[in-house]
């Protein structure tokens, strides 16, 4: 999963992917929760969840507002 966001995205996109014990899996982007395991039925997500991720992943980025250079 973190191949293909890095994949897709680079490091032009904040992905945490945040596995810890008990089966806690969750992912955030920029501080927002896109995923919890837990709250999706505790299921690991499949590559149709992923690609959902990766929509989102992909709407937030088009939405940015672009920051001028400094020169």
């Amino acid at each position: 999963m973190a191949n293909e966001f890095f994949r897709a995205y680079g490091p032009d996109a904040a992905v945490t992917i945040s596995p810890r014990g008990q089966g806690i899996m969750e992912v955030f982007l920029d501080g927002e929760k896109i995923f919890d395991k837990k709250g999706e039925g505790n299921i690991y997500p499949d590559l149709a969840r992923v690609r959902k991720m990766k929509e989102v992943i992909a709407a937030k980025i088009a939405n940015l507002e672009p920051v001028a250079a400094d020169d």
